[in-house]
């Protein structure tokens, strides 16, 4: 597989999770709104997927050693995994209870999270429980503060 493409996966799944758990948390914390879940998510994977596949574009314009081609590879396997990766949440929302379906959708993020980063660290011959230890940290910290400021605002506002 094309570095390209690798680091369009790597970004778009990575943001995917990340950012489409934190909207979910917040919002379910804040609304406790179904269809305000639903709406972050398509909104997530829409809008931020064209963000996240424009920001990777241009990041990889910046670099002389990216030719035009690996730049649109990188730029539509970013907007692809990250479109795929956020919708993938909209099930369980979809199909179950909204306190029910937060905890399938923190489950699937950090499985993801977790299957991911043993990949990427056996592909670069390191420790996966390092990597991993240190990127589900992040996402859990990201978790944890979204929730809060949902709590916060649905008490302020």
């Amino acid at each position: 597989m094309e570095s390209s493409i690798k680091t369009g996966i790597a970004f778009g799944m990575t943001s995917g999770v990340i950012t489409t758990l934190g909207v979910i948390i917040g919002l379910s914390a804040a609304t406790n709104l179904r269809l305000a879940v639903i709406g972050g998510i398509l909104t997530i994977a829409i809008s931020d997927a064209f963000s996240d596949a424009l920001g990777i574009h241009i990041s990889q314009e910046s670099s002389k050693r990216n030719n035009h081609k690996q730049i649109w590879e990188a730029t539509i396997s970013t907007f692809l995994a990250k479109l795929i990766v956020a919708l993938t949440f909209l099930l369980p929302i979809l199909f179950f209870p909204l306190e029910v379906a937060i905890k399938i959708n923190l489950a699937w993020g950090l499985i993801l999270i977790v299957i991911f980063n043993y990949y990427l660290a056996k592909s670069r011959n390191e420790s996966p429980s390092k990597t991993i230890a240190e990127h589900l940290g992040v996402a859990i910290l990201v978790i944890i503060i979204t929730y809060y400021v949902g709590k916060l605002i649905s008490i302020y506002f």
